[in-house]
């Protein structure tokens, strides 16, 4: 299987991830959409990253979706769907480290990187 399919996997679990960083010391199971209003520090960034993930995923995976089925050049997609999971871990950690302006560079790049999967097609 190609590398940007395996990708799209790592990108559907980063959620998940980035969530339980943010649960690390428990929730509430009783009302979990409460307990996100009660965290603070790197717990709330992590779940800011969290759902920011879940913002991200569908275009890359439309995008890698796009690219595969439309004649693009596999080795370039695998290295620009590989390309983007860095940036979204670099994300992630610069989340969670408060480096808001690196974070918001490494979210521009990952996000015209996937861009560019989704267009690579057409050049």
């Amino acid at each position: 299987m190609e590398l940007a399919f395996w990708c799209v996997l790592v990108m559907g679990v980063l959620p998940v991830v980035t969530v339980g960083i943010a649960k690390a010391r428990g929730v509430d199971n009783h009302a979990p959409r409460d307990w996100a209003q009660t965290i603070d520090g790197y717990r709330k960034r992590a779940y800011a990253a969290h759902l920011n993930h879940y913002e991200a995923f569908p275009l890359f995976a439309a995008a890698v979706l796009v690219a595969a089925t439309q004649g693009a050049p596999m080795a370039t997609v695998n290295a620009l769907a590989g390309a983007v999971v860095t940036a979204r871990l670099l994300y992630t950690a610069c989340y969670i480290a408060d480096l808001a302006t690196l974070r918001s560079l490494v979210w521009l790049a990952g996000w015209g990187l996937t861009i560019a999967i989704f267009v690579l097609p057409a050049v």
